[in-house]
């Protein structure tokens, strides 16, 4: 055996032997952060409630009615089928809360609904003998004329909770060609449920959020929210809102014509790459959209900053990409009611903080070669962004990386050139 080895941090050994140190070779740590997350209220006659729940595109195709209470074809599920056309995971809260479940008894079984609400009262409990085990019941659950569930059990104290139902209760089980639930009620949707959703919300990774009703007072509640996500907390969200154009905030988009629409738009923002425009995107959910407008009215509604919808032959489409934002300065000019600009200046800030979090808080000392490391990785970064087409005319001497006032301080200094999608085209033709 050797009497030395491993490995090392000085040369301060004093056995003989080899020290090996194995390590990387240089390279990117950080990579463009994943968009496409939507968060989003939503009142439903099924589901937890007091709760966030996680649903992804394949989720919500193949499991809606597990989870939901609704299949994916449902009308009910037209809100979230408008979302899922851009975004690829929502973060869903049922926002009426205080509901009753329904109940249904049979003999000593009583049959409660897993959930509160309406939906409930749509389900309906089968107990039949069992054709090969005259000892044994089969018990059937069926939200409508879905079966949903059956089980084979010789008395009540073996059944099991489904996805849609509760058993109780003990003893023999009695025959019945189908017992319905009853008693099912939805809460109410009040300004405390969106105030609590919020603050749950707060806790989750996403990046829009949306909000389709027509209170004004709750429209003021979730502009508040962003820009306080925004602003204070350095977490910049987008939030979709309808007819609030009076937001006046980049993080903001206001939608014009249907109320219905903050749903799509808020799945085709949250889905947008970071190098993409929506502007004369077509339209291609299932509302009916309001389109007959002037071209006058037109040209107000991109002067309020509103997202709008026209009409181009059978095609509605989006008609420029903006948010709410119109108080242009010498600091902030039009280029931020841009939605593609302020996704890439978005996109930069969430990802620099993503990458100094992950990789060198607490891990990089801050001396002249750590802050060259972390100013590699940013350029690197940007670099992607280049190569992306989502900023122009950048070189790594456009990012400055400086100590700071106390010794744990980074100051990064950098210019930006974010690109934009062609919407105007002024053309000159000489005839001869």
């Amino acid at each position: 055996m050797a009497l030395g080895g491993g490995t090392f941090t000085t040369m301060n050994k004093v056995l003989p032997g080899a020290y090996i140190n194995f390590v990387s070779i240089a390279r990117a740590l950080g990579t463009m952060g994943e968009r496409g997350i939507v968060a989003m209220p939503l009142e439903m006659d099924w589901g937890p409630e007091d709760e966030v729940i996680t649903i992804d595109a394949g989720e919500f195709q193949k499991e809606a009615l597990n989870i939901l209470g609704y299949s994916f074809a449902d009308e009910k599920m037209k809100p979230l089928r408008e979302v899922f056309k851009g975004a690829s995971m929502v973060k869903l809260y049922r926002i009426n809360t205080g509901g009753k479940k329904a109940t249904a008894t049979v003999g000593e079984l009583t049959i409660t609904s897993k959930y509160p609400g309406t939906r409930g009262n749509d389900i309906k409990v089968v107990v039949q003998a069992n054709i090969d085990d005259e000892s044994s019941f089969d018990v059937i659950t069926y939200l409508g004329s879905t079966q949903v569930d059956i089980q084979t059990v010789g008395n009540i104290g073996e059944l099991k909770p489904n996805n849609f139902v509760e058993f109780s209760g003990t003893g023999a089980l009695e025959v019945t060609a189908g017992v319905p639930l009853t008693g099912g009620e939805n809460g109410a949707a009040t300004g405390e449920s969106y105030s609590t959703f919020l603050d749950k919300i707060e806790a989750e990774d996403f990046t829009t959020l949306l909000y389709a009703g027509e209170d004004e007072v709750t429209k003021s509640l979730f502009d508040s929210f962003t820009k306080r996500m925004r602003d204070d907390e350095g977490v910049k969200i987008t939030t979709v809102l309808f007819d609030y154009a009076k937001a006046d905030f980049e993080g903001v988009i206001s939608v014009k014509n249907n109320k219905e629409l903050v749903y799509w738009v808020a799945g085709q923002t949250a889905g947008a790459a970071v190098n993409e425009s929506l502007t004369n995107k077509v339209y291609d959910g299932e509302y009916e959209v309001k389109t007959k407008f002037k071209k006058r009215e037109f040209e107000q509604f991109i002067q309020n900053g509103e997202f709008a919808f026209y009409q181009d032959g059978n095609d509605v489409r989006v008609l420029k990409d903006i948010n709410t934002f119109t108080s242009f300065s010498p600091e902030k000019n039009q280029d931020f009611s841009s939605n593609r600009v302020i996704r890439v200046l978005d996109q930069i800030a969430n990802d620099t903080a993503r990458i100094f979090n992950d990789f060198y808080l607490g891990k990089v000392t801050n001396d002249d070669i750590g802050r060259q490391l972390f100013k590699n990785e940013l350029v690197n970064y940007h670099e992607q962004l280049l190569n992306i087409r989502a900023i122009e005319n950048f070189n790594e001497e456009d990012i400055i990386v400086l100590p700071g006032a106390q010794k744990q301080d980074v100051i990064v200094n950098e210019v930006v050139q974010p690109t934009d999608a062609m919407e105007k085209l002024y053309m000159s033709v000489q005839v001869r």
